[in-house]
C-alpha cells in the first residue's frame, strides 16, 4: 500500500514538472470562463427555476448571505413571468425565494439584513425566505 502511494506521488510530481515546463515554453493567453461556468454564490432547486436574469445587485445580496452563513442559498423561485401578485418583484427578476437546509430562518434573515442593497425580506410558513432589491420592507406571511 505504501509503495502504491509513493508511486502515485511520483507520478503527480512528474506530471506537474511536465506541465510547468510546457507552460514556460509557450505563453498561452488566459482563458476566461463563460458566465454559466463561473461558480455562483447560490444554487437552484430545480432546472426550471429561472435565476439567470438576476441583476448584479441581487447576486451581491445572495453572495453576502452565502459569505455570512458559510453556505450557498438554494433558490426555490426567481423570475416568474406571470406573478400571482400584481407588482411582484419576481416578475422583474429582482427577487429570490431561498432556503438554506440546516440553517434557521433567523440566521438567514440576520445575514440578509446586513446585505448592502437589500430591499424586502419576507418569511413564509414553509421555511422559505424572500429577498429582493426593491424598497426596504419586512413581512411574515404565515
Amino acid at each position: 500500500m505504501q509503495n502504491a502511494s509513493l508511486l502515485a506521488m511520483a507520478g503527480l510530481i512528474a506530471l506537474q514538472s511536465a506541465t510547468s515546463a510546457v507552460g514556460q515554453d509557450s505563453k498561452r493567453p488566459a482563458v476566461d470562463l463563460p458566465k454559466h461556468e463561473a461558480r455562483l454564490a447560490y444554487t437552484v432547486q430545480t432546472v426550471s427555476v429561472r435565476a439567470g436574469c438576476f441583476p448584479e445587485r441581487l447576486r451581491a445580496v445572495l453572495s453576502h448571505i452565502a459569505a455570512k452563513t458559510g453556505r450557498r442559498p438554494m433558490i426555490t423561485s426567481g423570475l416568474r413571468p406571470h406573478p400571482r401578485r400584481h407588482g411582484s418583484l419576481h416578475g422583474k427578476c429582482l427577487a429570490a425565494d431561498i432556503r438554506m437546509p440546516g440553517l434557521s430562518e433567523r440566521t438567514i434573515i440576520a445575514a440578509a439584513k446586513t446585505a448592502p442593497g437589500i430591499g424586502g425580506i419576507g418569511t413564509y410558513c414553509n421555511g422559505i425566505v424572500h429577498v429582493d432589491v426593491g424598497p426596504q420592507r419586512r413581512w411574515v406571511d404565515c
